[in-house]
C-alpha cells in the first residue's frame, strides 16, 4: 500500500520501515501512528518477510509526539492522545509478538515515545551520535509506547525514575553501558551493519525465533515450574519444523544449516 509519512520496503527478506518526516524529526502524529501500525501488520503477516528493521529518516529515529498537535488540540488533547497511543500500543503489541526478529535501527535522536519505541525492539543498534531522552517530564506527561514496562525490567526502576524526573539525555555509549542498546557502529558505516545484522536474522530460524521471543516474554509473570512447562512445549513444537530437521542433519553432517524459515 501507499503512505505519506513512511517508507516501506523489502530486500533479501528484510522489511524496512522508515519514519519519514525528518523536518520534524519523524514526530508521531495520527498519520505517522496509524501508517507505522498498518507497516507493522503488513510486516508481521507477509511471509516473504523473516526480519523487520525500523528507522528514521534524516537526522533522528523519532522524536516523540508531535508537540504542535499536542498545542493544538485544545480540550480534545485527552482525545488526540488516546487515539495517537491507541495506533503506538498497538504497533509495539505486533512487533513484541511478531515471530520475526526486530531491529530498532536507531539513527539520531530517540526522545519521548521515540525512545519508547525503540526500547521495544528484539535489538537495538544505534550510531555513535544517537541519543536518548525521555523527555515526557518536560511537558509534565508521563509515559507511553510501553516505556514503563521496557524500562525497568532493563535498568530497574531507580534509573528508570532517574531518567523520567530529570530528562537527562544517554549517549549511546552510555545507552549500551546500562544494557539498552545492543551495538554501536561508528556513523558512517551503520547501514551496513543495521543490513548485515539483518540479513543474518532473516536467514535464521525464524519459527524458534519466535518461539524463544515469545518464552522471555511470558518469563515476566510466570513461576519458574510454569514457565519450563512453557519451554517444553515450544522445544517439541520447533522439533517438528523444518529448519530443526535441517539444523540437525546439517550439525551430525558438520555443515552449515540452511534454514527457511518453516
Amino acid at each position: 500500500m501507499a503512505y505519506d509519512t513512511i517508507l516501506y520496503g523489502i530486500q533479501d527478506a528484510v522489511a524496512t520501515i522508515t519514519l519519514n518526516r525528518p523536518a520534524s524529526y519523524n514526530a508521531l502524529n495520527l498519520t505517522l501512528g496509524r501508517e507505522l501500525f498498518l507497516a507493522a501488520l503488513e510486516a508481521d503477516e507477509d511471509p516473504a518477510v523473516r526480519c523487520i528493521v525500523i528507522t528514521g529518516a534524516g537526522r533522528a529515529f523519532c522524536g516523540g509526539g508531535d508537540v504542535k498537535d499536542f498545542a493544538a488540540s485544545g480540550d480534545r488533547i485527552g482525545v488526540l492522545l488516546k487515539e495517537l497511543t491507541t495506533f503506538l500500543h498497538g504497533t509495539v503489541s505486533r512487533l513484541a509478538r511478531t515471530a520475526k526478529p526486530v531491529i530498532m535501527a536507531v539513527n539520531g535522536v530517540a526522545a519521548g515515545g521515540g525512545m519508547s519505541l525503540a526500547l521495544a525492539g528484539d535489538l537495538v543498534v544505534a550510531t555513535e551520535s544517537a541519543t536518548f531522552n525521555m523527555a515526557y517530564a518536560k511537558i509534565a506527561a508521563s509515559p507511553d509506547g510501553s516505556a514503563t514496562y521496557f524500562l525497568p525490567r532493563l535498568i530497574g526502576i531507580r534509573r528508570a525514575l532517574e531518567l523520567h524526573y530529570t530528562n537527562r539525555v544517554l549517549s549511546a555509549r552510555e545507552a549500551m553501558d546500562w544494557g539498552l542498546v545492543t551495538r554501536v557502529h561508528p556513523d558512517a558505516e551503520f547501514s551496513s551493519s543495521v543490513a548485515a545484522l539483518a540479513r543474518e536474522l532473516a536467514e535464521g530460524p525464524t519459527y524458534a525465533f519466535g518461539r524463544a521471543k515469545l518464552l522471555f516474554h511470558q518469563s515476566t509473570q510466570e513461576s519458574l515450574e510454569s514457565q519450563m512447562e512453557l519451554e517444553a512445549q515450544a522445544l517439541a513444537a520447533c522439533g517438528h519444523t523444518e529448519d530443526f530437521k535441517n539444523g540437525v542433519a546439517a550439525f551430525a553432517r558438520k555443515q552449515a544449516p540452511v534454514f527457511r524459515g518453516r
